[in-house]
């Protein structure tokens, strides 16, 4: 059984046009949705280490810190009410992530991202000004589901807009505005916590409004894609639309493609029931595995908790912000590592050498702590491999899938975690280092290398793969068919 690497770009066809300056800023301004939830997943645990933010809203917390320093410090934080708060945003982003596909499809990709906008700034509006903690749990339900609309919407609009020359790094784009948006709010955090009147949490969760209105204004000025516009009967707009994205005026044969595959699309009148049909199977797969074991390698909780973990080792308050902005600045450069890396190396190289790093620093234990955060960068394009690969007839429905696994699971952790710290101490980490081994795995036998290849003609990258070949061999490729050499060393034509 050949372990099957990838296929080669160039082995289908090949659009005219540059990555153009109007490209190159309607993806950097829609990229901005990543900013809410980095801002979120950073601010959000950095005020769980406030002083005042505990003694006001869970003072229990406070209690079990302030008792006695020789008594288990990993429990510290174990509250299930403080899980409560943390985990109620990634409910609110499952639950919304279901309805965003149905308004993505029919709305187009910039409403959603508008919406999301909204529902994010209404959020922070009341986390900001909370006065108990069902008003801070109300306020994170509806960041969470400002968080489920833009992570269904501007994937999407990425893989979409950008050529595919370069859809890797403009795709990422996402993710570094994840990853910038957690070092603003753990920066914002460190001073924030220095404010004297103890009400810095404040601004920490209100300031949550500013990344809201980059998307929200965002989202009024950019252009819809040539997909979503043809998806609703837009045709023409739709071409003159192409011209400009790429730049040149021969586009007519990726509109033809466009075209025919919103065609197909129109026949599909249950997306849904459609995503159990055989020749989806690989694609089902991937928006399921991937987002799995995005979660259970412990990418998301780690970073989340990471004020919380330097803490429970025993850092200061100020300690434990600071080292968490330190931990913030080298995700936010491995992740430009990996924009540099992800059209040269291709996405398996960035999974498997990530999971490399991941498996030699959650074992080695304590180290854990910190290195594994520093290099968990690398793993960057987990999330965004699953957007590019669904054809234009489930592309909404299966996106949904993808978040909503990602959030489930999300969920899962989040909620078990604190326990788990309480109970397994850096054990924990061994339990997220089994995860990789797996992971590894699946990537290097089952995931094919979609790099150089147009998002409407990624359904080749199934038919010469040694196991996926089973479920899509009846699918007609005027291409040609490729067989994929021994080892993975990419296709051969037949």
């Amino acid at each position: 059984m050949p372990a099957v690497g990838g296929i080669s770009p160039g082995s289908g066809k090949e659009y005219p046009g540059n990555l153009t300056p109007f490209v190159t800023v309607t993806c950097s301004v829609a990229a901005m949705g990543g900013l809410i939830f980095g801002y979120d997943i950073g601010i959000s645990c950095g005020v769980m280490t406030m002083t005042p933010f505990l003694q006001k809203f869970f003072r229990k917390v406070w209690e079990k810190k302030e008792a006695d320093k020789s008594t288990n410090q990993y429990c510290q934080y174990n509250s299930q009410t403080l899980t409560m708060f943390t985990s109620s945003l990634y409910l609110a982003a499952l639950l919304a992530s279901l309805v965003a596909s149905t308004v993505t499809r029919k709305l187009g990709r910039k409403f959603s991202m508008l919406f999301g906008g909204l529902l994010f700034f209404t959020g922070a509006l009341i986390n900001g000004f909370a006065k108990a903690v069902w008003m801070l749990i109300v306020g994170r339900m509806l960041l969470g589901s400002g968080v489920g609309f833009a992570n269904q919407s501007v994937p999407l609009y990425l893989s979409e807009m950008a050529p595919y020359r370069y859809r890797g790094a403009l795709n990422i784009g996402f993710q570094l505005s994840i990853t910038v948006g957690i070092l603003i709010a753990n920066v914002l955090n460190y001073f924030f916590n220095k404010i004297k009147g103890g009400w810095g949490w404040r601004l920490s969760l209100g300031g949550a409004m500013v990344p809201a209105l980059i998307i929200t204004v965002g989202s009024l000025i950019l252009p819809d894609t040539p997909n979503s516009m043809i998806e609703r009967g837009q045709t023409e707009e739709a071409r003159e639309k192409l011209k400009r994205i790429r730049g040149v005026d021969d586009v007519d044969e990726e509109f033809r493609d466009l075209v025919a595959a919103s065609d197909t699309s129109k026949l599909v009148e249950h997306p849904w029931s459609n995503l159990l049909q055989r020749k989806y199977r690989p694609h089902l797969t991937m928006a399921i595995l991937i987002p799995f074991f995005q979660q259970l390698t412990g990418i998301n909780v780690i970073m989340f908790y990471a004020p919380v973990l330097f803490n429970t080792i025993g850092f200061g308050d100020d300690a434990s912000l600071m080292s968490a902005v330190i931990t913030g600045v080298v995700n936010v450069a491995a992740t430009l590592v990996s924009i540099y890396g992800v059209d040269k190396w291709g996405r398996r190289f960035l999974f498997l050498e990530g999971g490399v790093q991941m498996l030699i620093c959650q074992l080695l234990r304590r180290l854990a702590l910190v290195l594994s955060l520093e290099l968990m960068g690398n793993l960057v394009t987990c999330p965004n491999v699953p957007s590019e690969i669904f054809p234009l007839e489930i592309r909404s429905a299966a996106q949904s899938v993808n978040v909503s696994v990602n959030m489930i699971f999300t969920i899962a952790v989040a909620l078990v975690f604190l326990t788990m710290l309480c109970h397994l101490k850096f054990g924990l980490f061994l339990f997220f280092a089994f995860f990789v081994v797996p992971m590894s795995i699946f990537v290097y036998y089952f995931l094919p290398e979609t790099k150089g290849i147009p998002i409407e003609e990624m359904n080749q990258v199934w038919t010469p793969h040694w196991y996926w070949s089973r479920f899509v061999e009846d699918l007609d490729y005027p291409n040609g068919g490729m067989e994929m050499s021994k080892g993975g060393h990419g296709p051969k034509n037949v």
